[in-house]
Order: structure tokens, then sequence, then C-alpha cells
């Protein structure tokens, strides 16, 4: 597959049943954008600003940040707390 990137501006598209696999994002801005039902799995981010970020009822299985396991840190604190991830 040709690595090809396009500058283009699409503030404010929506996008639904897409296939985008595969795809590779450089220099992009996201901010403000709603993710619903996206599958990243096996995603890689890097040098990224996340500073604000929320994730909601989300598989985090084998998720790490900076190297570590956000899964397990996550199920200790929902322990500590009464609770357990589904």
């Amino acid at each position: 597959m040709e690595r090809r990137f396009e500058k283009m501006r699409m503030d404010g598209a929506a996008f639904r049943e897409c296939g985008l696999a595969g795809a590779q994002f450089e220099d992009v801005n996201l901010a403000g954008a709603r993710f619903t039902n996206v599958n990243l799995a096996g995603a890689r981010l890097e040098d990224v600003n996340l500073a604000g970020l929320t994730i909601a009822n989300a598989n985090i299985k084998g998720l790490t940040i900076f190297g570590y396991d956000v899964e397990a840190w996550v199920r200790e604190q929902l322990a500590k707390d009464g609770c357990h991830l589904d």
C-alpha cells in the first residue's frame, strides 16, 4: 500500500461506519473529537497530547501508558473502592 498524506480541513465532519484499519495520521488535530463505538485495538499513539482526555466504558485489557500496565492499576483502584471491571 502506498503511503500518501493529504493536507485537508474537515472541521466538524462526521464519520460513520468507516473502515480505516491500518490508516496513519500525522500532524492531525482531533481536539474536541468524540469517539463512540470505535475499535482502537492494537493502535499505537506516539507524541500525543492527551490533556483532558476522558475514557469511559472502555475495554482496557493490555493498555499501557509509558510502559505501565494501566489495566492492573485501574483494577487495583476499583478494588479499593469496592468495584470491579467488567
